[in-house]
C-alpha cells in the first residue's frame, strides 16, 4: 500500500517538473512569435491545478494509510484512536498523524506555488538561451 501511494506521489511530481518543458515544446512546434505569454498563462494555470491535486492527494494518502494501519478518526481519545495499531506500526502512525495536523491541505497548495513559480521562467528563459545558442551555430 504504501509504496502504490509513493509511486503516485512521484509521477504527480515528475508531472509538476515535465508538464512546463512540454507545454513550451508544443507552442514552440506552432511556431508562433511570441510564445512567453500563452506558455505563462496555460502553465500557470494547469501547474496550479496540479499542486492543488498534490497537495489534495498527500493530505489523502497519509489520511488512508492511517486507516490501512488501524487508526481510528472517530475516537473519543488517544487509547481508542491506537487501539487497533499494531506495536510496529506505532511510530509511523505517529508521525502520519503529526503531519495530517497543522494548516490544511489548500493552504499548503497556495503558499508552495510562489517557490515554484520561478521554476516556469527559468525553463522559458532557459528553453530560449538555447534556441538563440542553436541558431548561432547554425
Amino acid at each position: 500500500m504504501e509504496i502504490l501511494l509513493k509511486i503516485i506521489s512521484f509521477v504527480l511530481l515528475v508531472s509538476l517538473i515535465i508538464f512546463p518543458i512540454l507545454v513550451l515544446k508544443q507552442l514552440q512546434k506552432r511556431k508562433t512569435k511570441n510564445i512567453f505569454i500563452p506558455y505563462l498563462m496555460i502553465s500557470l494555470i494547469i501547474t496550479f491545478i496540479l499542486i492543488l491535486i498534490i497537495a489534495w492527494w498527500t493530505n489523502f494518502s497519509n489520511k488512508l494509510l492511517l486507516s490501512h494501519l488501524g487508526y481510528d478518526f472517530e475516537a473519543m481519545n488517544d487509547i481508542q484512536r491506537f487501539q487497533d495499531v499494531a506495536s510496529e506500526n506505532l511510530d509511523t502512525v505517529k508521525k502520519l498523524r503529526i503531519s495530517t495536523m497543522g494548516i490544511g491541505w489548500p493552504l499548503k497548495a497556495f503558499m508552495f506555488y510562489p517557490f515554484y513559480f520561478p521554476y516556469l521562467l527559468i525553463v522559458s528563459f532557459g528553453s530560449s538561451f538555447l534556441t538563440r545558442i542553436k541558431q548561432k551555430s547554425n
